[in-house]
C-alpha cells in the first residue's frame, strides 16, 4: 500500500475557480451555480495515439518501478499501445496547476480541485458511451455535485473514502460517538487532538455545525454564507487551542497515535487499519452527525493531445480486476461494482464499505466552494475557496 494525499491551496487558485464560476457568455445560470464553458463530448472514439499523459496522486498509476509486484500499466501499454507518461503530483493544487499547462490528457481530481477544472474549462465532459466499465461503477458515485454539472458527466469515478472520527481506545473514554470529540469536548483531550491540514477541513467543522446548530441553517458544509461561515472558522479557532498537531502525512499520524502524542482526530480507514497493525490502541467511525470524504474522478483534459488514448485509460483503470488492484494499494472503496469479486482480500469491500450505499450517503464528499452557493440559495452569496485558504491560515495561527 502507498498512499500520498496533500493539500496546500493556494488563493490564487480560489479566485480562478470564482472568476470562472461567476462568467458566462450566455448569461444563464446552473442549479449547481456553475457555468462552464460549452465544451462537447467526443461522439466516437479515433485511431489511439500511442501516448497518454496522466496527473495522478501516487499510487493510481503503477508500473513496477515501485514495486514490480504492482503493475497495471504494463497490460494496459501492451494491450492499447498507449505508453504511460505520468506525473505524480503531491496536491489538488499542482493538479489544477498542471492540467492548465494544457500538456496533459487526464487527471485524478479530487473533489475540491474538480469543479475548479470544469468551471474554468480545462475539463471537458465525459461520453460514458465510450468507457464500458462505467456501467458498473456504483450509482452512488455517478452524476455527484463533485464530478457532474446539470447532469452531464465530466469524468469516470475512480473511488471513494470517508474522513473518520480515530480514537485511543484506552485514553478516550466512553468512547466517542460524536465529532463533538474533538470540538465542544476536545478540551479533555487538550494537546492530544489532530486534525487534518487543510482548509477542506473548515466543512468538517460545519457538518458538525449543521447538526449542532439548527438555528445557523446550514445544508452544505462547501455551500456557507459569511454568518455560517464565520461560525465554523469561530469553532476552528476554539479548537485550535486544543490540537497537539495537524496531520498531512499518514505515516506522521500513525506515528503520533502509536506513541500517545494523538489520542483522537480525523483519519482515513487505510490509516486506522495501518495503526492497529502497528499495535496501535484505536478504533474509528462514522460519528452521528456523519462525515466528509473524498471521491476521485478521472478527467480528460479540454486541450487532451491523445484523447484516445485517455478514455482507453479511463475505461481500463476502472475494469474490476485493475480498479481491485488500484483500491487494494492504496486504501480505498472501489468505484466499479465487480472490483470486490477481484481483491485478493476477500474482506477488502466490507471493511471500506464498498457497495454500502446507506453508508456513503452519511458522507459529504469533498466539493469546492465558490461564490454562487452550491446548495441552491440564490438570495445570498456564499463565501468562495479563496477565503477558506485565507481563513485556515489566521485559524492555525
Amino acid at each position: 500500500m502507498r498512499l500520498t494525499r496533500t493539500l496546500r491551496a493556494a488563493a490564487c487558485a480560489g479566485a480562478a475557480l470564482l472568476l470562472a464560476a461567476a462568467c458566462d457568455s450566455s448569461g444563464s445560470a446552473s442549479s449547481s451555480g456553475l457555468n462552464p464553458p460549452d465544451l462537447k463530448a467526443p461522439t466516437k472514439l479515433g485511431r489511439t495515439e500511442g501516448q497518454v499523459d496522466l496527473i495522478a496522486w501516487a499510487g493510481y498509476v503503477e508500473d513496477g518501478s515501485n514495486d514490480p509486484r504492482v503493475n497495471w500499466v504494463g497490460d494496459f501499454e501492451k494491450q492499447t499501445g498507449c505508453q504511460v507518461r505520468s506525473k505524480v503530483a503531491a496536491s489538488s493544487d499542482e493538479m489544477v496547476k498542471l492540467m492548465k499547462t494544457g500538456e496533459y490528457d487526464a487527471v485524478s481530481a479530487s473533489g475540491d480541485a474538480s469543479l475548479r477544472l470544469i468551471a474554468s474549462g480545462d475539463a471537458a465532459p465525459v461520453n460514458t458511451d465510450l468507457v464500458p466499465n462505467y456501467k458498473d461503477v456504483f450509482s452512488g458515485l455517478k452524476n455527484g455535485a463533485w464530478n457532474s454539472v446539470d447532469g452531464k458527466m465530466y469524468g469516470i469515478p475512480h473511488g471513494r473514502g470517508a474522513n473518520l472520527l480515530m480514537y485511543n481506545t484506552q485514553k478516550v473514554r466512553p468512547a466517542p460517538t460524536s465529532w463533538s470529540a474533538v470540538f465542544d469536548r476536545a478540551s479533555a483531550y487538550k494537546g492530544h487532538v489532530t486534525a487534518y491540514d487543510s482548509p477542506i477541513y473548515i466543512a468538517d467543522a460545519a457538518l458538525y455545525l449543521k447538526a449542532t446548530r439548527p438555528e445557523l441553517k446550514i445544508k452544505d458544509p462547501y455551500a456557507l454564507d459569511q454568518k455560517q461561515f464565520d461560525a465554523a472558522v469561530a469553532l476552528l479557532k476554539r479548537q485550535n487551542a486544543d490540537i497537539g498537531e495537524y496531520w498531512g502525512d499518514y505515516l506522521k499520524e500513525v506515528s503520533a497515535f502509536k506513541s500517545g502524542d494523538s489520542v483522537v482526530g480525523t483519519t482515513w480507514q487505510v490509516i486506522a487499519n495501518l495503526a492497529a497493525s502497528e499495535g496501535a490502541k484505536v478504533k474509528a467511525l462514522v460519528p452521528k452527525e456523519g462525515s466528509t470524504g473524498w471521491s476521485d474522478t478521472w478527467m480528460v483534459s479540454s486541450k487532451a493531445k491523445h484523447p484516445n488514448c485517455a478514455y482507453k485509460w479511463l475505461n481500463w483503470i476502472v475494469s474490476p480486476k485493475v480498479n481491485a488492484e488500484v483500491a487494494e494499494y492504496f486504501g480505498e472503496a472501489p468505484a466499479n461494482s465487480k472490483a470486490c469479486a477481484q481483491t485478493k482480500d476477500r474482506g477488502f469491500c466490507s471493511v471500506y464499505h464498498a457497495a454500502d450505499e446507506n453508508y456513503w450517503k452519511r458522507i459529504a464528499f469533498w466539493n469546492t466552494p465558490i461564490e454562487q452557493c452550491l446548495d441552491g440559495r440564490t438570495d445570498v452569496k456564499c463565501v468562495p475557496y479563496a477565503k477558506w485558504v485565507q481563513a485556515w491560515t489566521e485559524i492555525k495561527g
